[in-house]
């Protein structure tokens, strides 16, 4: 027989809050999820890039129905459109019943990930090796990418204009990459290096091969031998290098997590889990009210600059099309907009508990994180979500049952980050963060759980009817 809830107990459940874990919450919703989340898994697998996260989300809009975007052009409530940004960015809309003069509905997430991008000159032989020198990409942990599997993905761009995609180490009996480190015997001095300095950028180089060219009378065979397997696979010369985009990611593949499935261990869950699910919600939307913006962006781990990143020009050019096309003031559009900056942040992890402030963290199983504020030191650099914007999105989530939570990126004068939010706010758009929790964020496999991934798709979708 349940026991009955004291005064006590009663006053607590209906003063007091904590956020639920979804399955118990929820039990239901567990089967769908774990389908969901087989379908993103396979995904992520062949979308370790932007240009590849971009391809087959170009490909998942088409089979759905939408078409290219044409400026000017008339489209009717739930007409389906798309366009791509120079291969590495996208947006997609389905045109709502309200004309935009009434807002749009954006969902802004980044598709790029940190990783390991080639130097323009990269290919040296030393001791008898051949390798590839880099240049890491955005906030990663160097010491973490050493003695790991590594694939190399990207393109050329030859003389004659051809693009030749690149993408060696993903699939069974392709060879694999790596960067040597010191064994424990011989690293004494390198031990005594500040973590964060313990491997550094200049030995980041990935070793690539060590058999020589068979002809003494040339120099640097292993390199000769190395570039001469590019050639014959590829057709390319070492000048192509300097007309490359090639970025060096991990070979693993994303896999269920723990012994009861629960989790997702892969690389790019930043911010990829949060392009697939709006991608998903984007899809899905029928009829809208509000025609639905969905923007996967490049650039934001390194700032956002560039013109495939949100600092530039390109979205708010898509915003002034569709007032243009509909005979509008394109400031109405941007006043009256709603957007997501769909992006994750840090689960509380209990072996580092002290980087956490307790009342104020995400947690795996939680569900959804809102995040009101990024920012670091004094919350710069963030956008800083008003009141009433976050009560309009807590409405939105309860009414349609999904479950969320708040959180901070760490604690304050230790934690602190951006996002695309204060780049999309400083168009006069009401702007939130919103995304998965995330152990290990930034690191070559990083980890998310399941209900919190079916959340973000649900929290989305309701988003965007």
């Amino acid at each position: 027989m349940k026991k009955e809830k004291s005064q006590a107990q009663q006053l607590a459940d209906e003063l007091l809050y904590q956020a639920p874990d979804v399955f118990e919450a929820r039990p239901e919703l567990k089967g769908p999820a774990w389908a969901f989340c087989e379908e993103y898994r396979r995904f992520l697998n062949r979308a370790k890039t932007e240009r590849e996260f971009v391809a087959g989300a170009t490909a998942l809009l088409q089979e759905a129905g939408y078409t290219l975007y044409e400026p000017g052009r008339s489209y009717q409530p739930g007409d389906k459109v798309y366009c791509v940004n120079r291969g590495k960015a996208l947006l997609a809309s389905t045109f709502g019943t309200l004309p935009v003069s009434e807002g749009v509905r954006i969902n802004a997430a980044h598709i790029d990930s940190p990783r390991l991008d080639l130097k323009q000159n990269p290919l040296y032989e030393k001791g008898g090796l051949s390798y590839f020198k880099t240049h890491y990409y955005g906030g990663l942990r160097k010491y973490q990418w050493t003695a790991i599997p590594l694939s190399l993905h990207g393109v050329f761009v030859r003389r004659s204009g051809e693009t030749v995609p690149v993408c060696i180490g993903e699939e069974e009996g392709d060879p694999v990459f790596t960067i040597s480190d010191l064994l424990p015997h011989l690293s004494k001095e390198q031990d005594r290096r500040p973590l964060a300095d313990g491997v550094r950028g200049e030995e980041l180089n990935i070793l690539i091969g060590s058999l020589p060219y068979p002809d003494e009378e040339v120099k640097n065979r292993v390199k000769l031998a190395t570039m001469q397997l590019l050639h014959e696979k590829y057709g390319v010369t070492e000048r192509d290098f300097t007309c490359a985009e090639l970025e060096i990611v991990p070979a693993f593949p994303a896999r269920d997590l723990g012994f009861d499935r629960s989790m997702i261990a892969a690389y790019g869950h930043d911010d990829r889990v949060c392009a697939y699910t709006a991608l998903r919600a984007e899809i899905d939307a029928k009829a809208p009210r509000h025609t639905t913006v969905t923007c996967l962006t490049d650039k934001e781990e390194t700032g956002s600059d560039g013109n495939t990143g949100l600092a530039s020009a390109y979205l708010l050019h898509y915003l002034e099309y569709l007032a243009e096309a509909q005979g509008v003031d394109s400031k109405a559009v941007l006043a009256n907009s709603k957007c997501l900056s769909a992006d994750v942040n840090a689960a509380y992890d209990p072996s580092f508990s002290d980087v956490f402030e307790e009342n104020n963290v995400a947690r795996l199983n939680k569900g959804v994180v809102v995040t009101k504020y990024t920012g670091a030191r004094g919350k710069s650099g963030t956008s800083d979500a008003s009141a009433e914007t976050m009560a309009l999105f807590a409405d939105i989530l309860d009414s349609h049952g999904v479950l969320w939570q708040t959180g901070e990126l760490g604690k304050v004068d230790l934690g602190g980050g951006g996002t695309v939010a204060k780049y999309v706010a400083n168009h006069n758009i009401d702007v939130v963060d919103i995304g998965v929790p995330l152990l290990s964020m930034h690191a070559p496999y990083e980890v998310a759980a399941k209900a919190d991934i079916y959340m973000c798709y649900l929290a989305f979708s309701a988003f965007a009817e």
